[in-house]
């Protein structure tokens, strides 16, 4: 790909599935499974090969959790030799050690992202601070990467997602504040869990905020309408080696990455996707933003039988 057509189609940003397993069964997620065996080396290899090949900025590991992959720390020098930007990983951080840490640092990761959902365990959730504390202690105290802390509002009380915020500031982590969302990647959240969110958007200021401040946009009147570059500048990768627009839509669209192309770049680029307006994937939303001025003239294809109109 020639350097024009990599910077109006180029892919700036590719989550890589490793393992669909996790360690952990938050009741929100659906994102894992509790069976599958790691994804062989030599094919995840070959997909951060073509990920190079077609000049992808910045690529990270994912899952199910990517440190339950026996490979992981290799695989990352891996991308570390191919060039990538950035390197990046997301862990629920039961997995971290400060050897493991330092495994990382040595492998060249320059960033990892840990949501916590609140602060003590329930019946949704055991990715809470009171058991990760320590580690996370820990983690900062060994880090040479950037380690953003995430709380997700809607999985528990008020207070406990405060007091993740709290813990991010007070030691070092950057902070982030995640929406719950449902299985189509659509916002789900009650009347208190917005008022929370208020909250913590005021207590943190405007720094934080991504994408044309969609997270109120969406809070506000249930839409913030983009245009998604996902399949171009955002490539989701499944464990089955199929680039998906996201890891909420890898039931209704998919190719093999190993035959991604130009073309396919293109094609995406001007795809219209129909759930945009009230999306909270994040990543998708921040790698778009660059083109929000460049138009998208080919309509959505059928979904679930009901075609999605131009918006």
């Amino acid at each position: 790909m020639n350097r024009l057509d990599w910077l109006r189609y180029g892919p700036f940003h590719a989550q890589l599935v490793v393992i669909r397993r996790c360690n952990l069964s938050c009741g929100y997620c659906n994102e894992f499974d509790e069976t599958s065996d790691a994804i062989d080396p030599a094919l995840l290899r070959a997909r951060i090969d073509k990920l190079a090949a077609l000049g992808t900025l910045a690529i990270e590991f994912t899952g199910g959790e990517p440190l339950l992959h026996p490979e992981i720390v290799d695989l990352v020098s891996y991308a570390t030799r191919k060039g990538f930007a950035q390197r990046k990983l997301i862990s629920n951080a039961y997995l971290l050690s400060p050897e493991k840490v330092r495994e990382l640092n040595r492998a060249g990761l320059t960033h990892m992202q840990i949501s916590l959902d609140g602060a003590k365990p329930n019946d949704v959730t055991v990715k809470v601070l009171k058991p990760l504390a320590k580690k996370l202690e820990h983690v900062k105290q060994n880090a040479d990467f950037i380690v953003t802390l995430s709380a997700v509002v809607g999985a528990a009380p008020p207070d406990e997602v405060r007091e993740v915020i709290e813990f991010a500031q007070t030691h070092g982590f950057r902070p982030r504040v995640l929406l719950i969302h449902g299985g189509d990647g659509q916002l789900e959240l009650s009347r208190e869990n917005v008022d929370l969110y208020r909250s913590i958007e005021e207590r943190l200021g405007r720094r934080w905020r991504q994408a044309g401040n969609y997270r109120s946009r969406l809070l506000e009147t249930g839409r913030a309408p983009f245009k998604c570059r996902a399949g171009s500048r955002y490539l989701y990768i499944d464990e089955f080696g199929k680039v998906r627009w996201c890891s909420q839509t890898r039931e209704f669209w998919g190719k093999d990455l190993l035959e991604y192309g130009l073309s396919d770049l293109r094609e995406q680029f001007d795809t219209v996707k129909g759930c945009n307006a009230s999306c909270t994937v994040g990543c998708v939303r921040n790698n778009s933003k660059m083109d929000e001025w460049r138009p998208q003239r080919r309509a959505e294809p059928v979904r679930r039988g009901v075609h999605l109109p131009v918006v």
